[in-house]
């Protein structure tokens, strides 16, 4: 099989990239970035020839159909987005461009190639909105989408985007809602990265007021295997969500940061809420465990204490990142999801 991996340089897709080459070896793997300040073509680095790299924008339509032609592909798996949401309320227009029109320039490449067995596209649990605290709820995959900030908003219509296009152009498309990811080569703006990379230089961690806000979390890795078995056993046309059931706080994130690191509770310190700042996000994800036999192999325990020490061994990696980030509030700008 001949696989495009759109937004391949970026945290998620990169480790897609690395899942997907030792799973399946024989396959062709061509990934396309743009490169923004959160691509990163030093994460694809240890691959080397193994891969084909594109340096293009998922909305240049005609030069995405030439990609699609040159390699004969046979599946897109669209990774490509803006996703930080502190950003997005600076400069929604961004989040907009990318996440909605590029993503319907990247269809239109698809519907014009005209070749594709599957157009799979990865989204978020976001889309949805936030639930209560308390509340003994989750979304289902046919929870009404009510997006509260622009981020959210942008892939909801990247979402009904894709859908359209299957019911208007019949594109064989498949699409998964996922879970707060963590893992290794994640851009250090994010929750876990960021409060690593600043307790291991000793700077205060910024929690939000609302530091009991819960997120689901899911090892990027396990993401990438519930993606495999969508392409490989998931109906066209079809929704699945991908999660874990693991729920913490921010703080209790925070806190085990601190211990696996050795270090005091002091530095902590507590910064304003951003606006729209959601409560909460649970998907159930009984139809990809019931359909397709899904079930996540990285327990979260484990998967957070190498994260916290992939994180302490390649200083090399995040440091150089630090200064590429386009919000800086003192380091409040974590939380992107």
């Amino acid at each position: 099989m001949k696989l495009l991996v759109t937004g391949g340089a970026g945290f998620i897709g990169s480790n897609f990239v690395h899942y997907w080459h030792e799973a399946h070896p024989n396959d062709d793997l061509v990934v396309l970035d743009v490169l923004t300040y959160a691509g990163c073509r030093e994460s694809l680095a240890d691959l080397g020839d193994a891969i084909r790299f594109v340096r293009a924008d998922i909305g240049n339509t005609g030069h995405v159909v030439e990609v699609l032609d040159r390699y004969a592909i046979d599946v897109v798996v669209n990774f490509a987005a803006e996703s930080h949401n502190s950003l997005a309320i600076i400069d929604p227009e961004r989040f907009f461009r990318t996440n909605v029109s590029g993503t319907v320039g990247l269809l239109e490449a698809a519907r014009t190639y005209g070749g594709l067995t599957r157009f799979h596209h990865v989204s978020t649990c976001e889309v949805y909105g936030d639930l209560d605290l308390d509340a003994n709820e989750a979304f289902t995959e046919s929870s009404p989408y009510r997006p509260r900030t622009p981020y959210n908003a942008s892939k909801a219509a990247a979402d009904h985007a894709v859908r359209a296009y299957a019911l208007t152009y019949g594109l064989p498309i498949s699409i998964t809602n996922c879970a707060n990811n963590y893992g290794p080569y994640q851009f250090p703006e994010k929750l876990i990265p960021l409060f690593t990379a600043l307790v291991l230089q000793d700077q205060p961690l910024p929690l939000y007021v609302s530091k009991d806000n819960r997120r689901e979390w899911i090892h990027v890795l396990d993401h990438a295997r519930a993606i495999d078995l969508v392409l490989s056993k998931g109906s066209p046309g079809q929704t699945y969500h991908v999660g874990t059931g693991d729920e913490f706080s921010i703080e209790e994130i925070a806190d085990r940061i601190l211990a696996e690191l050795q270090k005091p509770d002091t530095l902590k310190t507590t910064v304003p809420d951003r606006p729209s700042h959601d409560r909460r996000y649970l998907l159930d994800s009984s139809k990809i465990r019931a359909e397709l036999g899904f079930a996540p192999q990285v327990q979260f325990d484990q998967g957070i204490r190498e994260t916290i020490q992939w994180y302490r061994s390649h200083e090399s990696w995040w440091r150089p990142l630090l200064g590429r980030a386009p919000v800086q509030e003192s380091a409040a700008w974590h939380l992107g999801s």
